[in-house]
């Protein structure tokens, strides 16, 4: 939590609105259990059709969700990424802006089991806000 709190006062953007920024404001959300701020962060959408990865770490099938009640369910309460994201510490990394796309490097450390899952969060910048559409892991070692 430190980690990100810090963090979040480098992130650079104006105004309060950079990719990092919505994704510091997406586990502040998740913490609260906020599913309407979640909803305003992510494109629920988008999360639907990835089907060829779990992006709650450490699963080896995709879960399908079918509907977007499903999502915010499963990053809120006792949702299985929830648990497990916040099980790990979490460290947010470089942004690379491209338009409007961006990525935002996320990090989870399982410190007991000395994993790295290293993901790069897809941004979309839409209607003056950006929305994460991707939670892509990259690698788990």
């Amino acid at each position: 939590m430190i980690a990100i709190l810090f963090l979040a006062g480098c992130s650079g953007g104006t105004g309060g609105d950079s990719p990092k920024d919505t994704v510091v404001r997406l586990f502040g959300a998740m913490e609260r259990n906020d599913a309407p701020a979640i909803e305003h962060l992510v494109d629920l959408p988008a999360l639907m059709d990835q089907t060829q990865e779990d992006y709650a770490l450490q699963r080896d099938e995709p879960r399908v969700f079918h509907n977007p009640a499903e999502i915010l369910d499963d990053l809120t309460g006792d949702g299985i990424t929830k648990k497990r994201w916040f099980s790990m510490q979490r460290v947010i990394g470089k942004t690379e802006i491209h338009g409007d796309s961006a990525l935002v490097e996320v990090s989870f450390l399982n410190k007991k089991l000395g994993i790295q899952y290293y993901n790069k969060f897809g941004l979309r910048h839409v209607d003056g806000r950006w929305l994460i559409y991707s939670f892509r892991t990259m690698s788990g070692n």
